[in-house]
């Protein structure tokens, strides 16, 4: 265990000196006073049980009790009490995502169902074995559009999400690739388009009226898709299709992870980002699962990687199989009806109390437009409800799932004002 010790005063000193620093303090030199504390405060230290009870005690001081309409990419969907009780057996959670993953057989049928799974809601021929979130996704399939058609320039429907938006700027710029919102002009120099739908604001696109600006056949088409539509809208039909993993048997976070899924078709599986897990037979005949393909550096020469993510959300993906195996076909269409219904008729009963919408042809998100958005939410939120998320002085986001009851419904309604 001598490996897990701290340094000694000896060691610290040697360092120090290898630095030309007299003191650990002197390793901070240069930050500012300002973002400097001045000891933690902690206190003495509590026994188990004190601390126990005391952590009860802080839980107990958080306001709870909402009725939550808030999505943006975040949603709060029900989730069976079996999925996280599959997904905490000690042969899935495990504290680190092994590279030799052809060791565990489990683990990789698991991915290759996940995989199976995306294939068959998405219309799609190949899906990875799932990315690090949404944003990276949507970067990814860009970086993968310009390799494919050798072009530099991406088409980005400014209806995405922004956050999304803005990690494809980022991977765009260190690329050299050139990005534009206008999507009025798509000529024979564009690698992608990329669009969601439904978008950040909860329309749903028309991708055929899309597709028929697109004159040239090497431009791709690649959409950002809400999963759960997915069980009952048509999947667009497209070169790529990538999506948020959380709504489906992933429970809210700070921040992440959330994963996400990305499926192609299948003349670009060898320029997918990621890896890809296969199933085969071994010298015995018997059933086995293997990494069909992966696609970093560290496995194949550098110049031909596509990509230099290394793995991939196996946790995520293994709760979200587990939720599409418990749901259903029928199960899931019955959440994303529930969602749609509940949230056409919160929409519905507003315009009835006068307030407009921004579009009507939505899935289970709508923008909601009012007089002062700020005066709106926190009127609902003294009543216990989170109304939406603002995005401008008159404008609201309104999230709408089958979590929602008749009796939040009707509560909105009657204080939004």
């Amino acid at each position: 265990m001598n490996n897990f010790e701290s340094h000694t005063a000896a060691e610290r000193k040697e360092m120090l000196n290898a630095l030309s620093l007299n003191s650990q303090d002197d390793l901070y030199s240069t930050l500012s006073d300002e973002i400097k504390i001045d000891g933690l405060n902690l206190g003495e230290p509590y026994s188990e049980m004190k601390l126990t009870q005391e952590i009860k005690h802080l839980a107990s001081l958080n306001n709870t009790g909402y009725a939550s309409f808030l999505g943006g990419g975040a949603t709060r969907r029900f989730i069976p009490a079996a999925v996280a009780q599959i997904a905490q057996r000690f042969e899935f959670n495990t504290a680190y995502t092994p590279y030799q993953a052809e060791i565990s057989q489990g683990t990789l049928q698991s991915i290759y169902e996940y995989q199976s799974m995306i294939c068959n809601l998405t219309n799609m021929e190949v899906s990875n074995a799932s990315m690090y979130d949404t944003a990276t996704a949507c970067a990814e399939a860009v970086l993968m559009a310009v390799r494919v058609t050798g072009r530099n320039k991406a088409l980005v429907c400014r209806r995405m999400n922004p956050q999304y938006q803005e990690v494809i700027k980022t991977y765009a710029e260190a690329a050299d690739i050139e990005i534009s919102n206008d999507l009025s002009s798509i000529g024979d120099d564009v690698a992608c388009v990329i669009l969601q739908t439904p978008d950040y604001f909860g329309a749903v696109h028309d991708v055929e009226k899309l597709k028929a600006n697109i004159s040239d056949s090497k431009t791709m088409l690649i959409c950002c898709c809400d999963l759960i539509s997915l069980s009952v809208l048509e999947p667009p039909v497209c070169d790529v299709i990538v999506g948020n993993l959380q709504p489906a048997g992933n429970e809210l976070s700070f921040g992440g992870p959330y994963g996400a899924f990305f499926a192609c078709l299948d003349k670009y599986k060898r320029q997918m980002p990621g890896r890809i897990v296969g199933r085969t037979v071994d010298a015995e005949g018997n059933q086995a699962f293997c990494l069909t393909l992966q696609t970093r550096e560290q496995h194949i020469r550098r110049e031909k990687a596509t990509s230099n993510i290394c793995s991939n959300q196996a946790l995520v993906a293994l709760k979200s199989c587990v939720y599409l195996t418990l749901m259903g076909t029928q199960g899931l269409k019955q959440v994303a009806l529930l969602s749609a219904n509940k949230a056409h008729k919160l929409a519905q009963k507003l315009m009835d109390k006068g307030f407009e919408l921004q579009s009507k042809n939505f899935f289970n998100e709508f923008v909601l437009k009012v007089n002062n958005a700020d005066e709106f939410l926190n009127n609902l939120k003294e009543n216990k409800i989170l109304g939406g998320i603002k995005l401008d002085d008159n404008r609201v986001l309104v999230c709408v799932t089958e979590m929602n009851t008749d009796e939040e419904i009707e509560n909105y309604e009657y204080f939004a004002v």
